[in-house]
């Protein structure tokens, strides 16, 4: 698949690819926030880390006379956690023993209004450990047939972002800037430059493994 241009995908695309072994670390770092240097971080993924489940919710919209897949993302609210105010993959915390599957589903009909049954999970993406918040994260791709009527949930939703999925699919749109951190210091990071926002971080991440798998449709 050529990511010249915009890179229109099908659900048959997808999960066709989804059928394949997925890129893991390989796709995830490369948009991993580094040090200056360029050196990726690696950490080790700890036995008692908190367990959460996301969705890439996929959806059919109309542009320019022509459907094409959207991408569900939302941005937090202002709060006093380590996540605050980021965009991410609606999703949360897994509940006693429910499947993580379940636990995305259920996160994102209580943060955004989307009931599991109008949803099929089409495949699933690596995990992938987030140290600030102690988090091994499952992402899930799903698919809409039709977009949803969203409804955010105001104490865990500040926005919705309904991004077209072929931005993602564009170099131009990646960037990187050196932040501050207060625990980290300066690092290089990257993020998926999306309708106005900045996507870095796990879901950045995420996102990378996503593109680096249908790269090679």
């Amino acid at each position: 698949m050529s990511l010249s241009g915009p890179t229109i995908l099908t659900v048959s695309d997808i999960q066709q690819a989804l059928a394949r072994p997925l890129p893991g670390m390989a796709g995830q770092k490369k948009m991993a926030p580094t040090s200056p240097a360029g050196a990726v971080d690696r950490w080790p993924i700890p036995g008692n880390c908190r367990q959460a489940g996301v969705l890439l919710l996929l959806y059919p919209a109309q542009v320019d006379s022509r459907s094409e897949l959207f991408l569900a993302l939302i941005r937090r609210p202002q709060y006093s956690g380590v996540h605050s105010g980021q965009i991410a993959l609606p999703g949360g915390s897994r509940e006693g023993d429910e499947a993580l599957q379940s636990t995305a589903l259920r996160e994102t009909f209580e943060e955004i209004g989307v009931p599991p049954d109008t949803v099929t999970i089409i495949g699933q993406l690596s995990t992938l450990y987030t140290p600030p918040s102690n988090f091994c994260i499952y992402p899930f791709v799903a698919f809409c047939p039709r977009r949803p009527a969203f409804r955010p949930d105001p104490r865990e939703v500040a926005e919705i972002i309904e991004a077209p999925l072929h931005l993602f699919f564009d170099p131009s749109f990646r960037q990187e800037e050196i932040w501050q951190f207060e625990k980290y210091g300066q690092r290089r990071v990257p993020f998926f430059s999306v309708l106005g926002h900045k996507v870095w971080g796990a879901t950045a991440m995420i996102m990378s493994e996503f593109v680096t798998l249908l790269a090679h449709q």
